[in-house]
């Protein structure tokens, strides 16, 4: 049985959520709304002011692999905890999307499982194929390019980049601009990635871009694997992770990673000296965004949903914007005015409109490049 007080909760849960600047719902009965491990949107529990109510009751949100000077968490993660009252533990934050998806399947409902994941969204795909992920829609899912989503909500993509050249100009001279530049000589043991292709999402994509500046395709990554052979061959790539220590110490002066996370890194060290230059190289433009889902078992799961909902509002996406990530509702936002201009300015300038390959080309990629990487670079 529903009673007034119910349905009163229920109605300004809704009114609250049109307050937020979200979706109305329609009024749900109490007696239909959904716990949150089960709800798949806000408006399932009874709207944002009963989801927010519930995420601060649990008080805390396990993350897992969010650097800090990634595409703005640094932000990200203080303006939630400011904002909501809820803690934000970022366990393992060097670690890569493959590494978040073993974190899903291992640990099961057990209370150290992460409540959500950020990964590339090949490897989301993959999670979700394995039953690992929850379906919910955010407010503004129907905002987020039908290519940018699952269309069962498991996941959906956030922000995303261009593969660049970051080059540290005080150690070399010149700087490298485009792939082909990375085969010679006076790159010898400078050209770092920011993982192993087969684990992170990052290098993967690196490989990708690599594809497509050697002759391959979307439907062809193997030219990928043959660049990066070449180079461990005449060693220019040396087998060390790039990260912001290993930049600012000069034990990765040239590394392969996506345009936001380079250009950070210039922002960040100019003032320790180091000089970073940051090249988005044209024979192999290659743009790809990262998704965010929710554990199935999460062991917060309102603070997971809520999670999701903040980095989908326009304070969440023109945070990205000011870590120089390209948020993917970037030109919704533009539409109704809530897109930050002056941070969107910023962007490097990329010719042309990026394409992305299907879900049946980025399977069969990863494939590809899981089953081949470690032979290209053995030896």
């Amino acid at each position: 049985m529903t009673t007034p007080r119910a349905r009163a909760a229920a109605v300004l849960g809704c009114f609250a959520l049109v307050a937020l600047g979200l979706s109305a719902c329609e009024n749900t009965p109490a007696d239909r709304l959904a716990k949150p491990a089960e709800a798949t949107s806000a408006e399932h529990v009874g709207g944002m002011r009963a989801l927010i109510a519930a995420a601060k009751q649990e008080g805390t949100l396990r993350a897992i692999a969010l650097p800090r000077d990634w595409a703005d968490y640094g932000s990200l993660i203080d303006g939630f905890e400011k904002k909501y009252g809820i803690k934000v533990m970022d366990e393992d934050p060097l670690g890569h999307s493959n590494d978040e998806i073993d974190a899903l399947r291992t640990r099961g409902n057990r209370p150290t499982a992460p409540d959500v994941i950020d990964v590339g969204d090949t490897f989301a795909r993959n999670a979700a194929a394995q039953n690992l992920l929850a379906p919910y829609k955010v407010a503004a899912y129907d905002s987020i390019p039908g290519n940018q989503k699952d269309p069962k909500a498991r996941w959906y993509n956030n922000y995303g980049g261009y593969i660049s050249i970051g080059c540290d100009a005080n150690r070399v001279k010149p700087c490298p601009e485009t792939f082909a530049d990375l085969l010679k000589p006076a790159y010898k043991g400078k050209v770092a990635l920011e993982g192993d292709p087969p684990r992170s999402a990052t290098a993967f994509a690196s490989v990708y871009a690599a594809a497509l500046a050697n002759n391959g395709s979307f439907d062809n990554v193997q030219p990928g694997l043959d660049f990066f052979a070449k180079l461990k061959k005449n060693g220019n790539l040396i087998p060390l992770d790039s990260n912001l220590a290993t930049v600012e110490g000069g034990r990765t002066p040239i590394s392969i990673n996506w345009d936001y996370i380079n250009l950070n890194y210039a922002d960040q060290l100019r003032d320790k000296g180091v000089n970073w230059q940051v090249a988005i190289p044209f024979d192999g433009s290659f743009a790809q965004y990262f998704a965010l889902a929710i554990n199935k078992n999460a062991p917060h799961p309102a603070a997971a949903r809520l999670w999701q909902e903040y980095l989908f509002s326009p304070e969440g996406q023109n945070s990205r914007l000011r870590g120089y990530a390209r948020p993917v509702l970037m030109d919704a936002m533009r539409r109704d005015g809530t897109l930050d201009k002056a941070a969107a300015a910023r962007l490097p300038t990329v010719e042309g409109t990026p394409q992305f390959p299907t879900d049946a080309q980025l399977e069969k990629a990863r494939e590809t490049v899981t089953q081949g990487w470690e032979k290209a670079v053995s030896g």
